[in-house]
């Protein structure tokens, strides 16, 4: 199933509040707007070049929400996001991070765990798209990962 477009950042902070407010989860947002603030100012200065009219002011963002397990949503200005849950970082399309969020919270998420050779891997399933996979160390097995372990 296709999730609704995310055009931009201040679409996806929505998006994303609207999801922690359905499952009771708080969010702090901080926000980077322009070029003298966010790291794609220091790039990608295309606007003054001819580029497109959306890279004149970047705007990134950077949302805790609370609750257990610890997760952190840090978007971009080019449809790029970072989901840390518990300390483990996934690259998540923009489009995605709502649905990303929503599988952790109603429990589609569990920790891979092999014993030879010895590895553990937090898997987060979204239905209708592949998998995201991310390997976990032993220094990073939380409490709340640990539960998850099959």
């Amino acid at each position: 199933m296709p999730h609704p477009p995310l055009p931009s950042t201040q679409s996806a902070v929505f998006a994303v509040e609207a999801m922690a407010a359905r499952h009771g989860r708080e969010v702090r947002a901080s926000h980077d707007i322009g070029h003298d603030r966010t790291f794609a100012g220091l790039v990608g200065a295309d606007a003054a070049a001819g580029g497109s009219e959306l890279d004149a002011i970047p705007h990134e963002a950077l949302l805790e929400i609370a609750g257990r397990p610890a997760i952190t949503v840090r978007l971009f200005v080019h449809d790029e996001a970072v989901v840390t849950v518990d300390d483990i970082a996934f690259d998540v399309p923009r489009d995605s991070v709502p649905a990303f969020l929503h599988s952790v919270w109603t429990g589609l998420v569990h920790v891979k765990q092999r014993a030879f050779p010895p590895s553990c891997t937090l898997i987060v399933t979204v239905p209708g798209e592949p998998s995201y996979r991310e390997a976990v160390t032993h220094l990073q097995l939380s409490p709340w990962l640990a539960g998850l372990i099959r």
